[in-house]
Formats: structure tokens, sequence, C-alpha cells
């Protein structure tokens, strides 16, 4: 017998909010996290923006020891599954062979790669870190919170780009649907704004070189010319709904869909027809048994303000919804937080569980001159009061990974 699954929990770290009430609270207001990169000198760069995180401290998460041991990018996930956890109450409250976590990055450690590559040029191997390895591991954050909270069941870190925390989120929905765990802490996190990084997008064009931080991230917009960089952490804690019944839990809304495909197109653009996407969020629609002429639906599109990605995502709605693609309100909350990679999926699925809790639709900003081609309601400038049934949280990452994930409100 099928499960069902809840979401009970919510933690994130964000460029317009280092908690979830100041980052939801961020996008409802249209609130931009975009500013001119304070990390090192971007002089030389071709991108001179991106949307960083600010005031973050990892004290508050983590021993001095811990932190200095630890890359950003796995700070931020140990900051994002510790408000999740204590929002939700989850921890000793589940067996922990029974308790899992699912947490991943796109690209992992990053930062601490640059330093050591520094290292070794300057001072030989003999200098560098023993902490080097588990410090750029892209599974290290996920231990580390396994480790924290004794989640001895499943630890399945995943890397989809930027369909990372996305695709954890949905695995983690069938682990627990099909009976193999009863919670699961589910995310990403990322810390790519370092030289390097913005150096290696930049030089493949991916980078918008817009110098203006109010109007760099336009997504669907015909002027978009690139994404902007984001870094942060996000995670919810997804359950059994009734585990989470039985001890009383405060439940933000259920997980109903998941739809995973690949383009098997390009290494970085998306396929042009927007059929890979589609397949993706048609498969999460029909688990979650839509009916697209009696509800009210939210998309909270992948939208990264790159030329070609708007203009295959909304293909890929219209070949799904047909002429009721026109019904659909569609935003990008990338448009404020920039593009946090591995951690945009399960940001996004925290505006999109919100947005059903509280009928408000984050809006798309920077949206000035329409693109014919991109004509779907994209919610533009300013928050939407809207009581939606159902939200699609939308997914698309280089190499061709498409996600979606179908949440809803709960019903007894």
């Amino acid at each position: 017998m099928e499960k069902r699954v809840v979401i009970t929990g919510l933690g994130a770290v964000t460029p317009v909010g280092n908690d979830v009430a100041s980052f939801w609270e961020s996008l409802k207001a249209g609130k931009c996290g975009i500013g001119e990169i304070t990390k090192f000198d971007h002089s030389a760069y071709k991108a001179h923006v991106a949307a960083e995180v600010k005031d973050f401290d990892p004290l508050l998460y983590m021993d001095k020891a811990e932190v200095r041991r630890t890359d950003p990018y796995a700070q931020f996930a140990m900051a994002a599954a510790t408000q999740a956890v204590e929002d939700s109450g989850i921890h000793g409250n589940v067996d922990p062979e029974r308790f899992g976590v699912y947490f991943g990055s796109g690209i992992g450690g990053i930062q601490t790669f640059s330093e050591q590559m520094g290292v070794l040029a300057e001072k030989g191997p003999r200098r560098i870190s023993a902490h080097f390895i588990p410090m750029l591991i892209a599974n290290i954050a996920g231990g580390n919170i396994a480790i924290k909270y004794g989640a001895k069941g499943s630890c399945l870190p995943v890397t989809t780009a930027c369909a990372t925390s996305t695709n954890e989120i949905g695995e983690a929905y069938r682990a627990i649907r099909h009976g193999y765990l009863d919670a699961v802490i589910a995310g990403g996190a990322e810390a790519a704004i370092t030289p390097i990084g913005v150096a290696g997008f930049g030089n493949m064009t991916a980078l918008t070189s817009n110098p203006n931080p109010l109007d760099a991230c336009c997504p669907f917009d015909k002027r978009r010319s690139g994404f902007v960089m984001g870094e942060g952490g996000a995670a919810l804690i997804l359950e059994e709904y009734e585990h989470a019944k039985a001890r009383g839990a405060k439940i933000y809304g259920e997980i109903v869909g998941y739809g995973v495909s690949d383009d098997a197109h390009h290494m970085t653009a998306p396929d042009p027809t927007g059929e890979g996407g589609a397949r993706a969020i048609r498969m999460a629609y029909r688990e979650a048994q839509g009916d697209v002429t009696r509800e009210k639906i939210y998309i909270n599109a992948h939208g990264t303000s790159t030329p070609l990605n708007e203009k295959s995502e909304t293909l890929a709605i219209k070949n799904v919804f047909g002429e009721h693609a026109y019904d659909i309100v569609v935003s990008s909350t990338k448009s404020m937080t920039g593009h946090m990679l591995g951690a945009a999926g399960a940001t996004e699925a925290i505006a999109s569980v919100l947005a059903l809790r509280d009928g408000v639709i984050p809006p798309t900003i920077n949206y000035k001159e329409p693109d014919p081609e991109c004509d779907l309601d994209v919610c533009p400038n300013a928050a939407r009061e809207l009581q939606a049934d159902l939200a699609l949280s939308v997914s698309l990452g280089f190499g061709g990974h498409n996600a979606c994930i179908a949440i809803r409100k709960v019903k007894e």
C-alpha cells in the first residue's frame, strides 16, 4: 500500500533571508537579493553581480572546530537542515533506522578546492589540509547532517546540477511513499560564488554581464541575457502522513507527484522543443491526479533568465497543458534569489508550499519587456493573491536533467 507524504518542517538560508520567515516575506515583497559581488575583485570578470547570502553566522549551527573543517556549502546545508528539524520536531520522534537524509549539491566544496589548489602551488603537497577531501566532496553535507541527527536510514546525496534538490525531494518522496523510510531531511546547498566558479560559468556565457543588480535577472523578459549566480541552502522534512499525524506534527502540505527525465540533447543547452521538461512535468501532474479544468495551478518555474531556458520551458508547459497553459500562474523566484544551483529546487519548493498555504503567488520581478515566445501569465513584478489548489515546482539542469514535484494542501 502506498503511503502519503507530507511536509512537516522547513529551513532556508538564502540571498533574501537567512530563515524561512524572512525569505518568504522578501519574496512576497518582491525584494531583490542581487548585488555587486563582494567576495572578490570582479573587475576582470565578465559577470559583476551575484546573489550572495548576507550576515550568515555558521556558529549558530556548528561549533568553531566544525566550521574550520567545513566548506561554506556544507555550512549552508547544516543551517537549513537544523532549522527544518527544529521546525518539525522530528528529532527523537522517529526510528533512527527509518530516518533518512537526501541532501545534495550541484558542485560541492568549490571554495575549498580553489583555496587548496593555491596552497599546493605556493607551498607544495605537504601543506594540503588533511580535511581537504571531506571538505570538498559533494556528499559530505548529507553525511554531516545524518551524523548530527543520528539518521541511520539511507543517506542519498544526488548531483544533477540545477535539478539536484528537486530530485532529492522527489526521491525522498518515493522512499517514504513505498515504505522504506518514515521521514527524510531533503534539500540542497551551494556556495559557488568564488573566482573560479564565476570565471567558469562566465566564460561559458551562462552568466549575464549586465552590471545593474536591479535589472540583471529578468526571467521571461525579452532582455534576459544570462543567469545570476546565487548561493545558500534549503531543507524540507518529508514525513509519512500517519506518522506525522500520530505525533501531532504541523503539516505544511503534501507531496503528491514527482517526475524526472533527461533531454539527452546537449551538455548545457535545453532541448529547444521543451519535450524533456514536459515529460517531467506531465509525470508529476498525472501522479497528482490534477484537473486543469477545475483547479487553480501555480508553477514555480526554473526561470533562469537565460535566452534559451524560458523559451523551452514555456513550450514544455504548453505541451503539458495545451490551451489551459494560459490559465496557469507561473513565476520565477530566481528573479529575487538568483540561481542557487543545487539549492534552487528546495528553495523553490519552500516558496511553492508557502504560496499554497498563504494564498499568495510570489512575483517575477524585473519584468519590463514581454517576449512573444514566453507569453504565459508570469505574475509580473508584484505578488498576487490566489488560492491555488496545486503547485508544481520545476527544475532543469545542465546535462539535460529535468525534475518536477507536485504539492497540495493536505486533505484529511
